[in-house]
């Protein structure tokens, strides 16, 4: 075959391939996408992609406070002339929580018979005994201390009417001890007893307010 065939051969192949490629868009047969995983590309190791979560945080709306049903400074009781108008005026707390029973019924067992100075009095005692770091920490701690109030019986005391205009009236001097919105005559007394009895505590005494005899 001569070198003239040959090369007219070779320029009727190509001229045919171009028709066809130009016939089909120029890319011949339509190839198909091949997407290869992440995991299996080459030098890839296995990857999972968390779908992205969004960052968009709704505004929080403040939660609602519960009322306040005890209060817990000096503030929070109103201003009075005397003892008595503090009682008068001391807003009866709808609900107590157990260390404040606790407390309202040492001052009702105690000494509901009492004045409303000797209410108090023994009130305070219990408060100052719960800060003083020599006895149990809380009003119940101090109530329920083994041997130190007759009124308790098994570790429990005495049930207590609750709709008792002294029960009330106990409460809400246990508030004022609580607040320290009213000093009592024998300010900081940690221990007292009946008046009818003569205990040798050797304790300094302070003085006698109604049927108890009060020591620091």
């Amino acid at each position: 075959m001569s070198r003239q065939f040959r090369v007219a051969s070779a320029m009727c192949i190509a001229a045919s391939l171009a028709t066809i490629l130009l016939s089909t868009g120029g890319s011949g047969a339509k190839a198909q996408d091949i997407q290869i995983p992440v995991a299996e590309a080459p030098g890839s190791s296995a990857i999972t992609v968390e779908p992205r979560q969004s960052v968009f945080r709704p505004v929080e709306q403040p939660l609602p406070q519960p009322e306040r049903t005890e209060p817990d400074s000096v503030d929070a009781l109103p201003s009075a002339a005397s003892l008595a108008d503090l009682v008068e005026r001391t807003p009866l707390p709808a609900s107590i929580s157990r260390e404040m029973e606790c407390l309202a019924g040492a001052v009702y067992f105690e000494a509901r018979s009492e004045t409303l100075a000797g209410q108090l009095a023994v009130g305070r005692v219990i408060v100052t005994r719960a800060a003083s770091g020599h006895f149990p920490s809380s009003y119940c701690g101090v109530v329920y201390q083994p041997s130190q109030f007759s009124f308790v019986h098994a570790n429990a005391m005495p049930w207590v009417d609750h709709d008792n205009a002294k029960w009330r009236q106990a409460v809400k001097i246990a508030v004022i001890a609580d607040t320290g919105a009213w000093k009592s005559p024998v300010e900081g007394a940690m221990f007292f007893h009946a008046a009818h009895i003569a205990p040798s505590w050797g304790k300094i005494r302070m003085a006698r307010v109604d049927n108890h005899i009060f020591y620091r």
